[in-house]
Order: structure tokens, then C-alpha cells, then sequence
């Protein structure tokens, strides 16, 4: 019995000292977790200190800073949601590893929102309510604060639920939520709201037939061609050609508005020209780069490489300048009430007010992208850079299109809606495609491989190429974003109005 004590003393040690390991563990996996939030803290604390700086010796500083607070929240917000799906699909196809699409988003987004952000913003949401209307400033001071949280909060639970939604819709829905709870319903441009309402159709749409349009054309003439290398060749640099003329174009109409205004034949014209440079250039680079591949998919894929790496910087150039103004408008029109000014649609932005949304968006990528860049990269559909490829190139031809025929479009649901395109598109061409059947036929006839028999219809069902439940989530997500956002922003109003009006 002594013999078996000290046995007995160390099976109990042994076990022990498990418990503490197993204890380590799970205090190290939740500090983890919690550093996120913990730095994001730290970043709305100092967001706060630096707008002191500015305002402390003004009227109206202490608001001010409580505003550049929850600025600063909507800015990590965008970052963590909207900028996802610039990179997505590029992270997704393996063309670039998240670290990198992580650093390209970030100073990609900072550079476009600090160049081509502009001097003025329309900050009352596209005009689709009448400053003119609020009974006093006060009054439009705290509509603005409730719109501007209550739009953060609803990106904030739509990023948890890994849904992507268009942070300019959250804006809308917020200004509107409380611009009739502050001066009622006819303080709305209730039009206005139709053409907003009817972009939740159209940008999914348009983005997800272009998508499909480009994918078709790749298979159709360069996939499924007996000469991969050869097609590849000849169509790659038309492609390249495309984007980097739509994605001109695009910059020169939305990115760059700011600095000069650029007519849409103007920005046209200027996307034609950078086209054909464009083809010129890479007719050279793709024969250089294709010489020695193997005539099979894989080896089209590394063509597809570097044109979407440049697509992601060139995207997140394009919506810093644009969509930082979300988190800036109604920051930027606060400022400005709060420190005296009349109540205007457009004010001036100051260079600190542009420095907190520009370093917010990249904060909030940086801390919370990567889980919706990885559902939108992977977990929708599955991408190659050939696919990927027309995402990228859908989410800047279609902003163009819409330009031209004057539709309400938002980039959050083209670039999304062009992912759900590509995988509608891949079911279908798996079932009906003639030339794909043909294709695995010679496949197999030349590699001697046993053709496989058709499945059923349930096994197909489980083999479907877009997850549905991701579909149902991001499509509920999307119609109720601006009327929740302005429910909410209309139950903050009236709190803040107990406590402040």
C-alpha cells in the first residue's frame, strides 16, 4: 500500500496540472478575443483626446467630442464591413494571402479617403431631407448623433451575423429615422427614398448578370478551348483592357469627383484611353508570362494574379474616397452646428474630422475584417482569380452602366450580388451547358477516365454551388437595413431629446 502512494501522488499531480494547463488555455483563448474590442476602445478613447484638441477652446466641445466618439465607431464599422468586399473575392480565389489584403485595403482605403475625400460632403445623406426644417439647432445636432449611432449599430450587428450590408443605406435609414422624428414626414424626400429603396433590386442585379456575362465569355473562350494557353493570350489583355478602363473611368467619375469634376463622357473617354494602353501594355506581359504553362486550368489561373491585386487597391482607393463620408458627413455637420454655423446640407470638412474616418476604417478592417472577407471570399461561393476575376471587374463596369442610366446603385450589393451571379451562374452551367458536357467527354476519352454517372436530383440539391442559408441571410440583412437603421435612429432621437432638448 505505501508502494502504491506515491503512484497515486502522481496520477493527482498529473491531473492537476492538466486542470491548470486547460485553464491557461482558455484564459489565453479569451484574451484573445477580447483585444479586438480592447483596442478598438483604445481608438475611440483617442479619437475623443484628438478631437479635444481641436475643440476644447469652442463652443459646443463637449459634444463635438462625444460626436467624434461615435464617428469614430461608424469609421471601424465601414472597415470591418463595407471594405470586405473589395478584397474578398481576391482572398478568396488565393490570389493574395489576408495579411496582404489586409495591408493593400488598408493604406488603399486611408490614401482615397485622405486625397479624394473632398472638402465638402453633402452631409444630410444625398439630400433626402430638409435641413431647413429643424425648429432650432439643437434639434439638428441630436438628429444627426442618433442617426449617425444608430446607422454604426446596425452595421455593427449585421457584421456579427456575417451579413455585408451598404453602410450608405444604414446612413439613410438613420437620417431618415430621424429626421421625422425630430420635424416629421415632410421633412423627407420621400422620391428620393423610392430611387434608394429601388437600388436594392438593381445593384445586386446588375452586379450579378455582369459578373456572369464576364464568367460565360471566360469559359466559352478560353476555358473550354482546345488551345488554353493560345486563347489566353488573346483575351486576357481585352480583359485587362476592360478593367483598367472601367476602373479609370470609374476613379475619374466617383473616386476623384472631389478634386475635379469629371463629366461622365469625360470619364468615359478617359477609361477608352487607358483601355487601349492598358491592351498594349499587357499583350507582351501575358505572352511572357504564359510561355512554358501547361495547356490546363491551373495555368490561367496564375494570369489572373496580378490583375486582381491590382483591382483590390484600386477598389479600396475608390470607396475610401467614397463611402468615408458616411462616417464623416454627419460628424462634419455636427462640428460645424455645434461651433455656430447655419444649418446647411454641405458643409466644410475638417482635416481632423477626414484623419478620424480615414484611420477608423482602416482600424476596423485590420481588427474585424477577415471574418467577412473570408464568407465573401470563400464561404458563398467557391472563387478562383478567373472568377474572382469577374467580381472584381462587375463591381466598376456596373457603377459606370448605372451612371449612365441614372439608377441608385450601391457598391456593397453590386460587388456582393456579382459573388451570388458567379455561383448562380456556375449551377446553372453545370447542368445545361452543352459545351461543357462535350468538354468532359474529350476529357475523358483522351485520359481514358471513366465518365461519372448523373446524380440524382437530391445529391445535387446538397451540391449546390451558392450556400443558400448565407443567400437568405445577406438578402434579409439588405431589405431591412434602412428601415431598421431609422426605427432605431428614431428611438435614440427621442431619448436624447429627454435628456438634452
Amino acid at each position: 500500500m505505501a508502494q502504491q502512494t506515491p503512484r497515486l501522488v502522481k496520477q493527482t499531480l498529473d491531473k492537476d496540472l492538466d486542470k491548470i494547463t486547460s485553464v491557461e488555455a482558455a484564459t489565453h483563448n479569451v484574451s484573445r478575443r477580447l483585444a479586438g474590442p480592447g483596442i478598438a476602445l483604445i481608438f475611440l478613447v483617442v479619437a475623443m483626446m484628438f478631437a479635444a484638441v481641436y475643440v476644447i477652446d469652442k463652443p459646443g466641445a463637449i459634444v463635438v467630442v462625444a460626436a467624434a466618439a461615435v464617428g469614430a465607431y461608424m469609421a471601424m464599422n465601414i472597415g470591418a464591413n463595407d471594405v470586405t468586399n473589395n478584397v474578398g473575392p481576391a482572398v478568396g480565389s488565393k490570389a493574395m494571402s489576408m495579411g496582404l489584403a489586409l495591408l493593400i485595403a488598408a493604406v488603399f482605403e486611408t490614401a482615397g479617403a485622405m486625397i479624394a475625400g473632398g472638402d465638402v460632403v453633402e452631409t444630410i445623406s444625398k439630400g433626402i431631407i430638409d435641413p431647413e426644417l429643424f425648429s432650432n439647432k439643437d434639434m439638428f445636432i441630436w438628429a444627426m448623433m442618433a442617426a449617425l449611432l444608430s446607422s454604426a449599430l446596425w452595421v455593427n450587428l449585421a457584421t456579427w451575423i456575417g451579413a455585408p450590408v451598404s453602410t450608405t443605406h444604414a446612413v439613410v435609414g438613420g437620417v431618415v429615422g430621424a429626421g421625422v422624428a425630430a420635424a416629421g414626414f415632410g421633412s423627407v424626400d420621400w422620391p428620393q427614398m423610392g430611387g434608394i429603396a429601388a437600388s436594392w433590386v438593381v445593384s445586386p442585379l446588375m452586379g450579378g448578370v455582369v459578373a456572369a456575362g464576364f464568367l460565360a465569355f471566360i469559359k466559352e473562350f478560353i476555358i473550354y478551348r482546345h488551345d488554353k494557353i493560345g486563347a489566353a493570350r488573346r483575351w486576357v489583355p481585352v480583359l485587362i483592357a476592360v478593367m483598367v478602363g472601367s476602373f479609370s473611368a470609374y476613379l475619374a467619375l466617383k473616386g476623384l469627383r472631389q478634386i475635379i469634376h469629371v463629366s461622365l463622357l469625360a470619364a468615359c473617354l478617359i477609361g477608352l484611353g487607358a483601355g487601349v494602353l492598358s491592351w498594349a501594355l499587357s499583350v507582351p506581359l501575358i505572352r511572357r508570362q504564359s510561355r512554358g504553362l501547361e495547356n490546363r486550368n491551373q495555368s490561367l489561373r496564375k494570369l489572373f494574379q496580378m490583375p486582381l491585386i491590382f483591382a483590390a487597391a484600386l477598389l479600396s482607393f475608390a470607396h475610401g474616397a467614397n463611402d468615408v463620408a458616411n462616417a464623416i458627413g454627419p460628424l462634419s455637420a455636427i462640428v460645424s452646428v455645434a461651433q455656430g454655423n447655419s444649418v446647411s446640407g454641405a458643409v466644410d470638412i475638417p482635416l481632423w474630422v477626414m484623419v478620424i474616418g480615414a484611420l477608423g476604417i482602416s482600424v476596423g478592417l485590420l481588427l474585424f475584417g477577415p471574418r467577412l472577407i473570408k464568407l465573401v471570399g470563400e464561404q458563398i461561393t467557391k472563387l478562383n482569380p478567373m472568377r474572382a476575376f469577374c467580381v472584381s471587374l462587375s463591381a466598376a463596369l456596373t457603377v459606370i452602366i448605372a451612371s449612365w442610366l441614372g439608377l441608385p446603385v450601391s457598391s456593397t450589393h453590386i460587388a456582393v450580388g456579382a459573388v451570388f451571379g458567379v455561383g448562380f451562374f456556375r449551377e446553372w452551367y453545370t447542368r445545361n451547358s452543352k459545351r461543357r458536357v462535350e468538354y468532359m467527354k474529350m476529357k475523358a476519352d483522351r485520359w481514358e477516365i471513366e465518365e461519372r454517372p448523373e446524380r440524382n436530383a437530391e445529391e445535387l440539391r446538397r451540391r449546390y454551388l451558392v450556400r443558400r442559408s448565407h443567400f437568405m441571410t445577406i438578402v434579409a440583412a439588405w431589405v431591412i437595413t434602412v428601415p431598421a437603421a431609422g426605427a432605431l435612429a428614431a428611438l435614440l432621437y427621442m431619448v436624447m431629446a429627454l435628456f438634452f432638448l
